[in-house]
């Protein structure tokens, strides 16, 4: 099956890549899906960015203005607990209350006037520590009345051992989980929260009271609708110490708080947090009280974020493709309007290949193709000419073969040549003339050999016969040292590139002043190269100059004119062999001139 699909897929391809018109409309579809798919990917990533942002931004905000009424309102029940101008009265009455009438009733209207005042009271329990009795005021049908009872354990429950070891004499019970109890006798209930405020003797710091408001949900949920919701989304109100006063969905909650971030959020690092669900992600918004330490905290659904940014997408796709479609019918409609000249033109092509040489395509129009046609024709007609002209083209070519074996011969005629007068100047007593001539003729031996790169001892005798034939016409102006390592010897070198450098120097030093010159002649390696340097302590070569042979050095080969050839040729060979980090330098100033040949550490073919 594999085989079937993949050579399916292969034929179609093949019958695509026939015809250039095909190429074409592919080439310029897929550019065209490639653009557009790019652009819809980021703008839809930057829209998720951009839409997370703004949530948090905006959520933040929101949540740290509701967590700040909250908090305010209960301050105001904190307040309302602290009966500051009757604190002594209340005291008092709560101590005598067991055997005074009157410290009853008073209790009893002091209920009545706290409950009366707000709107936001369920109920108040006034609790007696001693008597372990308790006066409590709810609303009853249509009546509100003040009710006594007695009840054992109320010093057992946790709400009154946290108020207890509070500093700051509270605690706050909460209603929300399911089995919550109030610990108190009560036909119905708190749904919401119970506020607990442990009422001391000033005198002795013991506890006397413990007075309880159990508030309504109502002014809570008022505060709460402040806050945006959509589908998705949960909102959590919770205590300092995480414990929940308000959430929307319990298994959110159960499992949320069991989240290791959870148990360490902290108002140092109220930053959102990403959190897993099961196969939903959520972005977790939070806000913690600078008062006390309340928190709202907000899952978001990022299904819910990203809904502007996938709508957007979505748009951005149906638009894309409607965008493609058009497009690929115009890339088609102007594919054959290029092609069509190029398959009238291939079909001439085609004619004139199969031996009919008197074909000529018409042209039309002034653009590429056309100067293409025209130069199609203007090769029939040169291509008539040149079978008009073969015969010809036969002679000179056998001329061009007689001409190069002359040439060939010749330099091996002039070596002989020179071995001869080297013969019978020996015959005669010039030993000098025949040591010159001997030079002379190795020297030329030297350089018609075939081979380009040679041994580096090969090169340096070669030196020795040239400076021998050069000292004989500067005699002592013309100094040499050689300073050449004896394991280098065997370092394969270009052919005839050590001249190059000395000839420049010669040139450039020796032939330029009277005093004499020396040249010295040295090789060492580094870490990566192997260094050849030539050295003459002569008057140097001028800036500019200097400048001109090193921006000559950088032109392409083909394109060098003019002097310097020697120098050009050599760095253009360097740099053939050894790859561009290779070449040849140039360093001269007044005190002389000194240039360096770098090449691979083992010379050619260690590239």
């Amino acid at each position: 099956m594999i085989k079937r699909l993949s050579a399916a897929i292969k034929a179609f391809t093949d019958r695509i890549s026939r015809r250039l018109v095909n190429k074409l409309i592919l080439l310029f579809t897929s550019m065209i899906i490639l653009i557009v798919g790019s652009l819809t990917v980021i703008s839809y990533q930057m829209l998720q960015k951009e839409a997370v942002n703004n949530s948090i931004d905006s959520t933040t905000n929101n949540l740290m203005l509701v967590n700040q009424k909250l908090e305010d309102y209960l301050d105001g029940i904190e307040e309302f607990s602290l009966p500051y101008n009757k604190y002594d009265d209340i005291i008092r009455a709560v101590i005598r209350e067991s055997d005074d009438y009157a410290s009853k009733m008073y209790l009893e209207d002091y209920l009545r006037d706290m409950f009366f005042s707000r709107k936001d009271l369920e109920s108040i329990y006034l609790y007696l520590i001693d008597q372990h009795k308790y006066y409590s005021i709810t609303r009853e049908a249509y009546n509100i009345t003040v009710r006594v009872g007695y009840q054992e354990g109320i010093d057992k429950q946790p709400w009154y051992q946290e108020a207890m070891n509070s500093p700051q004499n509270r605690s706050y019970q909460s209603f929300v989980a399911p089995g919550a109890k109030s610990g108190y006798k009560m036909e119905t209930e708190p749904k919401f929260m119970g506020y607990h405020r442990v009422l001391r003797s000033i005198a002795s710091r013991e506890p006397r009271a413990v007075l309880s408001f159990y508030l309504k949900p109502t002014v809570k949920d008022v505060i709460i609708n402040d806050i945006p919701f959509e589908e998705g989304e949960h909102l959590m109100f919770l205590g300092p110490d995480n414990v929940p006063f308000h959430m929307d969905d319990l298994d959110t909650y159960e499992a949320i708080s069991s989240a290791e971030w959870f148990r360490t959020i902290s108002d140092k690092a109220a930053r959102p947090v990403t959190w897993k669900d099961g196969d939903k992600r959520y972005l977790v918004v939070y806000d913690i009280g600078k008062q006390d330490g309340w928190k709202l905290v907000k899952p978001i659904p990022y299904s819910t974020i990203y809904k502007a940014a996938t709508k957007a997408r979505n748009l951005s796709y149906i638009i894309g493709i409607i965008f493609l479609f058009i497009s690929v019918i115009l890339v088609t409609l102007t594919s054959n309007a290029i092609t069509k000249p190029l398959n009238r033109l291939s079909k001439h092509m085609r004619q004139f290949s199969e031996g009919t040489f008197d074909v000529e395509a018409p042209v039309q129009g002034k653009d590429e193709i056309a100067y293409l046609t025209r130069r199609f024709n203007q090769m029939v007609r040169r291509t008539n000419d040149l079978i008009n002209e073969r015969y010809r083209m036969k002679l000179v070519e056998k001329n061009a073969i007689l001409k190069a074996l002359e040439a060939e011969i010749n330099p091996h005629f002039l070596y002989n040549a020179l071995q001869a007068i080297s013969t019978k100047a020996l015959k005669s007593g010039n030993d000098d003339v025949a040591d010159m001539v001997d030079a002379l003729a190795l020297t030329l031996r030297y350089s018609i050999s075939g081979k380009d790169i040679i041994y580096a001892r090969e090169e340096l005798k070669h030196i020795e016969r040239y400076l021998a034939l050069q000292s004989a016409r500067f005699g002592s102006r013309l100094q040499v040292n050689i300073d050449w390592d004896e394991s280098l010897m065997e370092l394969q070198i270009p052919k005839l590139s050590l001249q190059s450098l000395v000839e420049n120097s010669i040139k450039h030093a020796v032939e330029k002043v009277s005093a004499p010159i020396t040249i010295e002649i040295k090789a060492k390696v580094s870490e990566s190269f192997a260094l050849i340097s030539v050295y003459d302590d002569g008057p140097g070569i001028p800036r500019d100059r200097l400048e001109q042979i090193l921006r000559t050095l950088e032109v392409e080969w083909e394109e060098q004119e003019g002097e310097n050839i020697g120098l050009k040729n050599l760095n253009t060979r360097l740099k053939l062999l050894y790859g561009d980090p290779y070449g040849l330098t140039i360093h001269s100033d007044e005190s002389g001139t000194e240039m360096t040949m770098r090449i691979p550490r083992g010379g050619a073919g260690y590239v």
